[in-house]
């Protein structure tokens, strides 16, 4: 049956269970039907959730689009399993076969051949690269002469393609993924051209030409010799794909993404795969031609009163994609029955792998990989499929398509949907272009970690606050609401945990101070909770109620993330002496098991009953060191602000750090010792100070904001007698420290101009009024010595006399306040 190419099937809405079952009221944006559905898995009984995902092709590292892809995969797999309830079992496959792996592998074999045959910067090495570089500008970039010298095309780029280095399209409009891939190439040749500029005049070492000119060779010796490769050895493809998928599992791992509970590789389901093709054609949904590929047959589908394009029917006939989803090795062939026919299994070319088929040597197409996969795992019907939006036509449909053609019978239409919820990431973009490797405009998510641009946590954060079908544009405002959102969050952690843990909170902010305070009032405050008790337990409820109903309507992780920062504010507006610890902990163990189920703690479990997240405790090595310092701290401080001040006798109270140095220290332990250790002994050192308490003081400002501020610890001085709150050093914390030093610094230069210009305007003042004009210049002068006559004996014009009259009396006021201030 023929979709309309504007509307898509009708979609067949799950079976809801019987009035005994409460199922959540969750409703997610389904792909299949472009709404919101109410979410009922095919085993409501034991609440089972058949999830498959597309996993990646593994030939090139990892970056922030993937990321943006299977973190939130990751978010959405936690809240179904940890918020809602379900038992997920999640499939993820491994695409190890394909052609841009096949495109991968063999070219990095040639290019590691030819380096090794050519360890010089000789004439062969100049004349590949000249050629390769003429080979690449034909096909690339037309609008350039590829025979070109070196030096011309790199002129010529940019007159040619001035509007796309400006940030337009060709015609002046606005630039898009075309024009990002145009700019790569225009990067590509600039980079080769110059390099090659420099080996014509012996200028660029070997090793800095080869990096310099691959993206260029690795095609050229692929379109020269890529025929001519040993495809037997499957060791040329899978040293590749080995090594990407532990980089992928390693990059996913850092970004606390759970692993699958299965991960399926298409190298490890050759035959199945074969047995899968075999039952489309049996079903007569599938033809063969000549050279021994299978295609699928959407004609032959459709006839049968099946839909092909269940997801973008309107993508049907945009042949770009069709061709996209064949890839780069597969040809255009005359035996195809209709132009967006696809195909099942791919006759192997020369240099290319092959697996044995009652067809002929060949491999699987793109598309057929996933079906065979996921049915094997998951059977006849899957309750969610996911991926990025970019795989939604044709990969998707076409999945959908050959794995419905499997599981009907011969020539009958598919009486159940394969898959009940599609779900369709959004992509992250930059400048306004998906990030992908294909545009090379991506970082690497090895990068973003390693150079400190994104923490997993930081990223994840950033992820929840978009929705997860819609794009994601990496600005400058993303990435500071996300910063923010962290920083409100992680010092909401510190405070509770504070109040939690410190007894003067435990019966509702009354102070126990020996019996100033009867048993019959602290029963009156537990069974009379404040107005703020009263307030933070509203704000929780409400808060609970919201982001409920926020998660059930299709994981609207922005709203709950609102909710979380929401309730938050309420806590930071709080009399904190009102609040007993009991009632602080509960709404901080809310939020921690939300920030836990996010995944936003690392791999910690939601029933964990620790409050907060990773960082919000100094290291346990520090404990038994900072927080007796801390104390002794607050004591030495307290008294030294006090009226009567400090004494020598006060300084016993060091003796307390003293003793914490008599036994073994652990290692990672000895840097806070040592803080503790010099602390003692400069506070002992003071002893004979005849200003003790201001040089305690002193002491103590520098313990705070150098000594353990360099250990990562900062001691948060508070109003009144609290004690100071010891946290770890954050983002935040840094940043408010820079900013103030780039203050500090702004200070202390205006007042060292301001300091120049006063020396300089008294310097100007040592010379008297009355001689300023004795020069040659002039030859007559009036009484108060302003010039009246030129050299020549010429009177001055009214108007020179003037302004030279205006300039002595500002002289004199200049002297005249020198003399004054130099006696």
């Amino acid at each position: 049956m023929a979709t309309s190419a504007r509307q898509q099937p009708a979609w067949k809405a799950p079976q809801w269970p019987d009035s005994s079952m409460q199922l959540p009221p969750l409703k997610i944006w389904n792909s299949l039907t472009r709404s919101k559905t109410a979410f009922v898995p095919l085993n409501w009984e034991s609440k089972t959730v058949k999830w498959y995902v597309c996993g990646p092709t593994v030939y090139n590292d990892a970056h922030l689009g993937h990321a943006r892809n299977y973190v939130t995969t990751d978010i959405i797999r936690r809240i179904m399993r940890d918020f809602f309830g379900y038992n997920v079992n999640f499939v993820m496959n491994i695409t190890d076969v394909d052609d841009k792996i096949i495109l991968r592998g063999r070219q990095q074999h040639l290019l590691e051949n030819f380096i090794s045959d050519n360890k010089s910067l000789n004439d062969n090495v100049l004349s590949t690269a000249q050629s390769a570089l003429q080979t690449y500008i034909a096909k690339n970039l037309p609008l350039l002469d590829s025979k070109a010298e070196p030096s011309a095309i790199r002129t010529e780029l940019i007159e040619r393609y001035k509007p796309i280095l400006s940030g337009r399209s060709l015609d002046g409009g606005p630039a898009g993924d075309k024009e990002a891939k145009v700019k790569m190439h225009i990067n590509t040749v600039q980079i080769a051209t110059k390099a090659i500029e420099a080996a014509q005049t012996n200028s660029i070492m070997i090793n800095h030409f080869y990096p310099e000119t691959q993206d260029i060779l690795l095609p050229y010796l692929d379109f020269k010799y890529g025929s001519s490769v040993n495809a037997d050895d499957h060791s040329i493809f899978t040293k590749l794909t080995q090594m990407y998928e532990a980089r992928f599992m390693e990059d996913m791992r850092a970004l606390h993404c759970q692993d699958p509970d299965e991960v399926t590789r298409v190298t490890e389901y050759g035959q199945r795969i074969v047995d899968f093709v075999q039952k489309i054609q049996d079903n007569g949904f599938a033809y063969t031609t000549s050279d021994g590929s299978v295609y699928f047959d959407i004609k032959a589908f459709e006839a049968a009163e099946n839909h092909y394009a269940r997801l973008e029917p309107w993508n049907r006939n945009d042949y770009d994609l069709v061709a996209d989803g064949e890839g780069a090795l597969t040809k255009e062939t005359s035996e195809k029955r209709s132009k967006p026919d696809f195909a099942l299994w791919k006759s192997s070319k020369p240099g290319e792998p092959s697996w044995p088929s009652p067809w002929g040597r060949g491999r699987p197409g793109w598309h057929i990989e996933c079906s065979a996969m996921a049915s094997d795992k998951l059977g006849s019907q899957i309750d969610i499929h996911s991926g990025g939006i970019d795989l939604a036509f044709p990969h998707h449909d076409n999945e959908l398509a050959q794995s419905e053609a499997y599981w009907t019978k011969k020539n009958k239409s598919c009486e159940r949907q394969w898959v009940n919820y599609f779900m369709h990431m959004g992509h992250l973009s930059i400048q306004g272009s998906k990030m992908s490797k294909s545009l090379k405009n991506f970082i690497t998510i090895r990068e973003a970690l390693s150079r400190g641009e994104w923490t997993p946590r930081g990223l994840r954060i950033v992820f929840l606050l978009g929705n997860w079908k819609d794009g994601i544009e990496i600005t400058d405002d993303m990435i500071k609401a996300g910063s923010a959102w962290e920083d409100k969050v992680n010092n909401f952690f510190i405070k509770a945990k504070d109040i939690v843990e410190n007894h003067s909170h435990s019966n509702g902010g009354l102070q126990l101070n020996g019996s100033s305070i009867s048993a019959q009032d602290v029963h009156q405050a537990r069974i009379e909770p404040s107005i703020a008790e009263h307030e933070l337990a509203q704000a929780l409820d409400k808060a609970q109620k919201e982001l409920y109903e926020a998660l059930c309507d299709s994981f609207n992780t922005p709203l709950a993330m609102t909710t979380i920062s929401e309730l938050i504010s309420v806590f930071n507006g709080l009399d904190k002496s009102g609040l007993s610890s009991q009632s602080v902990q509960t709404s901080a163990e809310w939020v921690t098991s939300l920030v836990n189920i996010f995944g936003l703690n690392g791999l910690t479990s939601p029933k964990d009953d620790t409050i907060g997240w990773s960082g919000v405790s100094i290291p346990e090595a520090a404990k038994p060191y900072v927080y007796p310092l801390a104390t002794v701290r607050d004591e030495l401080r307290r008294k030294a602000r006090s009226t009567e001040g400090l004494s020598s006798r006060d300084l016993d109270v060091v003796k307390q750090l003293e003793a914490l140095n008599t036994g073994d220290i652990q290692k990672e332990a000895e840097s806070y010792a040592k803080v503790a250790d010099h602390f003692a002994k400069d506070i002992n050192a003071l002893r004979s100070s005849s200003s003790l308490s201001k040089d305690v003081l002193q002491l103590c400002d520098r313990l705070r904001n150098v000594d353990l501020w360099d250990q990562g610890i900062y001691l948060e001085d508070r109003d009144g007698n609290q004690p100071a709150l010891v946290r770890p050093v954050t983002k935040e914390l840094l940043a408010a420290r820079q900013e103030k030093e780039e203050k500090d610094c702004q200070k202390q230069k205006a007042k060292e101009d301001f300091q120049r210009e006063a020396a300089v305007k008294a310097d100007q003042g040592r010379q008297s009024h009355m001689n300023m004009y004795r020069t040659p210049e002039y030859s007559a002068w009036d009484e108060d010595g302003v010039p009246i006559k030129d050299i020549d004996g010429e009177e001055l014009p009214k108007s020179r006399v003037k302004k030279l009259k205006k300039d002595w009396e500002r002289q004199k006021k200049l002297h005249e306040k020198w003399v004054k201030a130099n006696g």
